[in-house]
């Protein structure tokens, strides 16, 4: 395989006795660093109500960054839509590429939530070839599916969606969202009774739309349909990645944007000059998944010390245990290895590499040695 390129995947994570204002600060100084290694794209996540996380609009992030940076290409790792309309995404991204034509993708996922069961008559899921040890064929670590059931009842996300939503706001279909996203930036939106809608700015601006997801359901066949880039999760639930690749292969048409499917598959990654280092960096990590899974919300990132002082059941190993073990940490060449596996066993055309570490210089070198190794695999083109 060549010429596979690297993204960054920045949730902007506050690390612990830190603050948002400094977390932003580092992930501008982050992209400025991924631009000069050489990587593809440099994308920002969307979440709320998390203390440890300070990226709750990617628009805005990127829109800071696109000032501090020239030619990476900036974008959503998503836009959330179910609490937001079609118009408000394309006039905010609309904004930013009047300024930094030619830069942008717009990811766009849907809110959290239960997953919806496939429409009636639609194609079914692709059931990918995994072996009863929990093994994609070539080796790559597939686990047992998270069930997300009680992270769905606890209160906090209740309460996220009704700080989210207007009172008495029904969400969009999502299929209908992504049509109008599409319809509005092409200038062809009409209602049912022919009344034209035009995004200004917005319309006609040069971006890439992407959908995300972390499955083979809505987004994986939208994406499909529509003949548009695909991101697929394995960082986040690495038990579907194959099911949502192969969804999207199946379901996908070609359009006059893309004649193949495109995909993009995401990893957790921290590199450091050997193996010991790599995980004493990543230490920190389990107790940060915890806290998400737990409903806590995304706790400030700890340090290794700080981590290892946490209480920690047998409960809490299983709570995480699908994320630790999917989690590429070790060495330059160890960590490729691994990826070019998830690249085989997916068939990605690129990879989303997400790093969360402490130490905001750590982070940054650990970005480098990979981008280093994958430039010597012949991947990146020199920056």
């Amino acid at each position: 395989m060549s010429g596979v390129p690297l993204g960054v995947l920045d949730l902007v994570p506050v690390p612990s006795g830190s603050t948002a204002a400094r977390a932003l600060r580092n992930s501008i100084d982050l992209a400025r660093n991924a631009e000069a290694f050489g990587y593809a794209r440099h994308w920002f996540a969307e979440h709320h109500l998390n203390p440890g996380v300070a990226g709750t609009s990617p628009a805005v992030v990127l829109a800071l960054t696109a000032a501090a940076t020239r030619t990476i290409r900036l974008g959503s790792g998503a836009v959330q839509l179910g609490h937001r309309t079609a118009l408000s995404t394309v006039e905010e991204f609309g904004l930013v590429d009047a300024l930094h034509p030619g830069r942008l993708d717009l990811g766009l996922g849907r809110s959290a939530g239960p997953p919806r069961p496939p429409a009636a008559g639609g194609p079914p899921t692709p059931v990918p070839a995994a072996s009863a040890a929990g093994y994609a064929p070539n080796g790559l670590r597939i686990p047992e599916r998270f069930s997300p059931a009680p992270l769905w009842a606890h209160p906090r996300v209740a309460l996220q969606q009704r700080l989210l939503n207007l009172p008495g706001a029904r969400p969009q279909d999502y299929d209908e969202q992504v049509d109008d996203v599409l319809a509005l930036l092409r200038g062809a939106y009409r209602t049912p009774e022919g009344v034209e809608a035009h995004a200004v700015p917005g319309e006609g601006a040069d971006v890439q739309v992407w959908l995300l997801g972390s499955s083979g359901g809505v987004s994986a066949r939208a994406a499909g349909r529509n003949g548009l880039r695909f991101a697929a999760n394995y960082h986040v639930s690495p038990a579907t990645v194959l099911e949502a690749s192969d969804a999207y292969r199946a379901a996908f048409e070609p359009s006059a944007v893309l004649e193949r499917p495109y995909l993009t598959v995401s990893a957790d990654v921290v590199v450091a000059e050997d193996g010991a280092a790599a995980a004493e960096l990543a230490t920190g990590y389990a107790a940060w998944v915890r806290s998400i899974r737990s409903g806590e919300g995304a706790i400030p990132y700890p340090t290794p010390a700080q981590a290892r002082a946490l209480p920690w059941s047998d409960a809490d190993t299983a709570l995480v245990a699908d994320r630790t073990e999917t989690r590429f940490v070790g060495s330059a060449r160890e960590v490729a290895d691994r990826l070019e596996v998830l690249r085989e066993a997916t068939g990605a055309d690129e990879l989303l590499i997400t790093t969360i570490t402490h130490d905001h210089a750590a982070r940054v070198r650990s970005y480098g040695l990979l981008a280093r190794e994958w430039r010597r695999r012949g991947h990146l083109r020199e920056p």
